[in-house]
């Protein structure tokens, strides 16, 4: 009954982020909003691997979970260095 439970909760949950994450995607209304909204999504995704792994009992869901980490905070950085080099940019064009 509680794994059904957790189940549900879990899927439930996932579906709530990812559909307002979504909506912000497309409805923006700048860059930052839209990358926000892609971390969203990665944190999603990773608490999908540690559910996976909670649930098989396999640490290989672990290390997915880490290196989905690791990857996300490298493109977060990275976006938000074009983010700012572009706010810049505009600044300096004015």
């Amino acid at each position: 009954m509680m794994l059904w439970l957790a189940t549900t909760l879990l899927v439930l949950l996932s579906l709530a982020s990812c559909g307002l994450a979504t909506w912000r995607i497309i409805q923006g209304p700048t860059h930052a909003d839209r990358v926000v909204a892609l971390d969203i999504f990665l944190a999603a995704a990773v608490a999908l691997c540690l559910a996976a792994s909670i649930y098989t009992e396999r640490t290989v869901f672990l290390d997915v979970a880490i290196g989905l980490a690791l990857v996300g905070f490298v493109a977060t950085v990275g976006w938000a260095r074009v983010v700012d080099k572009a706010a810049d940019q505009k600044e300096a064009d004015q």
